[in-house]
């Protein structure tokens, strides 16, 4: 089982930034905010709102994991979620952050990838529109690599694949 809950403190040069990352219910109103402005924000780059391949449902189950980060006055700036592929690969899906904090993407994935390592997975895949320059860059500066597109995005050249081994 993944750790309840995870703390990332930086010290951007305005000061202390503190960003805690936890288990959260994708239900909730403060998961559906977030993931409507994700919705909002992927229509204006991609012209696709990439909820066709995202249901709530695929990360409710037990090798599954929705986390919310907070900030310092508890509220939710980002979201994330893995689910299960294959027994030893998840899929990251709905990374978003706000922006109203410094560091929020890296502290959301660096808690899934512990997370994913925790609940027995050796490998995590993801996929995003080329177009989205900030989130390929995002990714490759985080150590993921290009693979063959998978699943529903075999053929679309429109979608970038990325995976990463969980030392």
């Amino acid at each position: 089982m993944p750790s309840k809950s995870f703390m990332l403190c930086q010290t951007p040069v305005q000061g202390m930034t503190m960003i805690i990352v936890e288990k959260a219910d994708p239900l909730d109103a403060e998961s559906h905010r977030l993931i409507e402005m994700l919705s909002s924000e992927l229509a204006a780059i991609t012209g696709d709102n990439g909820k066709s391949h995202f249901a709530i449902d695929a990360i409710n189950g037990d090798n599954s994991l929705w986390v919310l980060a907070r900030n310092t006055r508890g509220n939710a700036i980002g979201c994330g979620a893995i689910r299960p592929v294959t027994q030893h690969i998840a899929e990251l899906k709905r990374m978003f952050s706000d922006r109203s904090e410094p560091g929020v993407g890296h502290a959301l994935l660096r808690f899934l990838e512990t997370s994913a390592r925790e609940m027995g997975y050796s490998e995590l895949w993801l996929e995003t529109r080329l177009i989205n320059h900030k989130a390929v860059r995002f990714y490759e500066k985080n150590g993921y690599v290009r693979i063959e597109n998978y699943g529903p995005y075999i053929g679309r050249k429109e979608a970038v694949c990325f995976s990463k081994a969980l030392h």
